[in-house]
């Protein structure tokens, strides 16, 4: 695969879509790579891109979710890192910390789903697991990012000594306070700080009865702020101490940078990994908000990209909820070339941009707005030539411009070229500028390039209809109401519909004739017989949906006529074993009733009896024989369904109990009715209701007629309250 140019990339307005994934990134870094990507160069760096992005994605509908990301760029610690003697701030040993305790869950997590994530397995493979530098970390600098009182032991003494020492300041200067105070040398204040250190607010009048340093005075002079001579002694030994907690910190810090030494080529990894994961996580949360994927990427030279969606386009529309038009377009070896004609407004150009932006897309690494079933292959080159692009610093007019394009095409077209041209052949005379788009496509088709070309002349629908590789195509456009339909339909030009536009946006129809006067005969006959053509497109497709909208009517139709007869066959035979049921039954009735009365008349049981076995023995030879397997296996079968009948049955009771103690568990307690004498109550788990006739101490003596009993009121449940 070639390098892309720029010019492409301008073109089609990559930089915007990445713009948009950018916004999904949640870092800098992920930021800044997100904009610089670019259609790889390499087949490989391009499927893995691909294949982590579509796992990325395939994760939101998975329990199994990819763990957060997020980290802060250690950027300044690696360079630290890289020169001797420096040291690392606390912040920064956290920030060292928090990466890779990140990178090693992530590590972890795709060992343990390596099924469903093969692609972030291989990539996770590649960095070494280690919580080395992370627990050396962890060890000096707590959660809070204090150092901790057991980094060394000297730091450890020197902290002790120094909660001593604060604890002798207070104490001295608690009893300065005290003293003075009761000697009403204090102000109404008592005490200030000042430079972090307490101090007495005294009486300017009595500030020479104070042993102490003056540290500070009031704005009017009545108040003068001083230190006991006891608390400064203090204060003084507490600056040492602490100049030595700061030295031994310091320590522990290079110490703590220079084991961390070895470890920088590991940390530039880790945040190339987390940097990448951001980038992809953002590719993957925006192919999920217009319904990206990867389509099938093959090797032989076809492109099928069904409803295929312009992005930049389909986003827009859905925020202002207005409607996309997605477009179905295919290139492959027999039809390399699409010729686009219509009128202007029609959609030619969304199309082509909408083509060349998701092949674009695709080869940096980027899902694409297409249906599941669509297909690709690579290209080495897009060429584009879309836009005016005039140039002013150059001197160049449109055309010029284009000429110099179209030159830049010619060298580099080939078999594994992809070119995209807007209005072809424009910015000159119509002749003479249709006759050289004309000779440039056929050196195009010459070299088995593969392209679609926007175009308004008729020179190039002709060749494209004469070419056996090549096709024409066109927006369809309504010719009654003059508006676009933004459906591409291959195999037919498109008119321009320069005069139907014309008259609808009226313009009076003597000077539309005048004009078609102008022109040469033969070019308004073959536009306007491509419009008719157009025009009976759209009656026959209109013919073909009602077509189809009866043929589903009548099969729906026969579908229930064949119902019917199904269920009126199977009524017809059941009245059959019915009625054949019933004739056999009369028949047994009739020899039942004719034995009867031989019996009843000559009163013979051995006749009666021989009689009698003979039907029964005739019956039973009409009736199947079933073999003991076939019973057995039959009452095996019955089990079965009755024991899974049985099981289903279980689960939905165990199901029932378990919403019925969900419900009484959410449902609130009723508040109990106070009970008073004369209700009418009965026990929680009686029948028999009687009265209460006297309650005492939370008991109550309730009355059934024939005997009274004692039982407590929590027992009991109203029936009905006293009136």
């Amino acid at each position: 695969m070639n390098k892309i140019h720029d010019k492409t990339l301008r073109d089609l307005e990559l930089s915007k879509v990445l713009l948009q994934v950018a916004d999904f990134c949640i870092t800098e870094p992920g930021k800044e790579k997100t904009m610089a990507i670019k259609p790889f160069t390499k087949r490989n760096a391009l499927f893995r891109s691909l294949n982590l992005t579509n796992e990325y994605l395939a994760s939101y509908d998975n329990n199994n979710r990819i763990p957060n990301h997020y980290f802060d760029p250690v950027n300044r610690e690696i360079r630290l890192l890289e020169v001797e003697n420096t040291v690392i701030e606390v912040e920064g040993f956290r920030r060292i910390a928090a990466i890779a305790q990140t990178v090693n869950q992530h590590i972890l997590f795709f060992r343990k789903f390596e099924e469903y994530y093969p692609s972030w397995t291989r990539t996770t493979e590649k960095i070494e697991l280690t919580r080395e530098h992370e627990d050396a970390i962890n060890r000096i600098i707590d959660k809070f990012g204090e150092i901790r009182d057991d980094a060394s032991d000297l730091l450890q003494q020197i902290r002790r000594q120094i909660n001593s020492v604060r604890s002798k300041i207070n104490q001295s200067f608690n009893s300065a306070l005290s003293s003075y105070g009761t000697a009403g040398y204090l102000d109404d204040i008592r005490e200030t700080v000042i430079d972090n250190r307490r101090v007495l607010a005294v009486k300017a009048m009595y500030r020479r009865k104070i042993n102490g340093s003056i540290m500070g005075n009031s704005k009017t002079g009545s108040i003068v702020y001083m230190e006991p001579d006891a608390t400064q002694q203090y204060s003084r030994e507490l600056n040492n101490l602490e100049y030595e907690e700061k030295e031994e910190i310091q320590r522990i810090l290079k110490e703590l940078t220079n084991f961390l030494r070895p470890f920088q080529p590991l940390l530039e990894t880790y945040q190339k990994y987390l940097t990448l994961t951001d980038s992809t996580a953002a590719k993957a949360k925006y192919a999920e908000s217009m319904n990206a994927l990867l389509p099938e990427i093959t090797e032989e030279k076809t492109m099928e990209l069904l409803e295929a969606y312009h992005p930049l386009l389909y986003l827009t529309n859905k925020k202002s909820g207005a409607k996309t038009f997605p477009q179905s377009i295919k290139l492959n070896p027999d039809n390399r070339i699409i010729v686009i004609s219509g009128p202007n407004a029609g959609g030619k150009s969304i199309t082509l941009k909408t083509v060349g932006l998701l092949q674009l897309m695709l080869q940096s690494g980027l899902l694409i707005p297409v249906h599941e079933r669509s297909k690709t292959c690579l290209f080495d080159r897009i060429l584009t030539d879309i836009g005016d692009n005039q140039s002013i610093e150059n001197h160049l007019s449109t055309y010029s411009y284009r000429l110099k394009n179209m030159n830049y095409f010619l060298r580099k077209c080939n078999e594994g070229t992809l070119f995209l041209i807007d209005e072809f052949g424009t910015g000159s005379d119509p002749e003479l500028g249709g006759a050289l788009a004309e000779t440039f496509l056929e050196v195009f088709y010459e070299r088995e390039a593969f392209g679609i070309i926007t175009t308004h002349y008729a020179n190039l629908k002709m060749l494209a209809n004469e070419l056996p590789n090549a096709t024409n195509a066109n927006m369809m456009f309504n010719s009654r109401t003059l508006e676009p339909e933004f459906r591409l339909i291959l195999g037919e030009a498109g008119s321009s519909f320069t005069f139907e536009v014309a008259q609808k946006n009226g313009i009076p129809y003597s000077l539309i004739n005048k004009a078609k006067k102008k022109i040469e005969r033969g070019k308004v006959r073959f536009d306007a017989t491509i419009a008719k053509l157009q025009k009976e497109r759209s009656k026959m497709e209109r013919t073909s949906d009602q077509l189809k909208e009866e043929e589903t009517r009548k099969r729906e139709e026969a579908r229930k006529l064949e119902e019917l007869n199904s269920k009126v066959k199977t009524k017809l035979e059941s009245y059959q074993e019915m009625y054949d049921h019933n004739q056999r039954m009369i028949y047994l009735g009739n020899k039942i009733n004719d034995i009867s009365e031989k019996y009843f008349i000559n009163k013979q049981k051995r006749p009666l009896i021989s009689e009698f076995l003979r039907i029964v023995e005739t019956e039973n030879s009409k009736r199947k024989k079933e073999s003991a397997a076939i019973k057995r296996e039959e009452r095996q079968k019955k089990a079965a369904v009755a024991k899974e009948l049985e099981k289903e049955v279980k689960v939905i009771r165990e199901k029932k109990k378990e919403a019925k103690v969900a419900a009484s568990k959410s449902a609130k307690p009723k508040p109990r009715p106070i009970l008073k004498i004369g209700d009418r109550v009965r026990l929680m788990d009686g029948k028999a209701v009687g009265s209460i006739d006297a309650i005492e101490k939370n008991k109550a003596i309730v009355n059934y007629g024939m005997f009274t009993t004692n039982v407590n009121l929590d027992q009991l449940e109203l029936v009905e309250a006293k009136k």
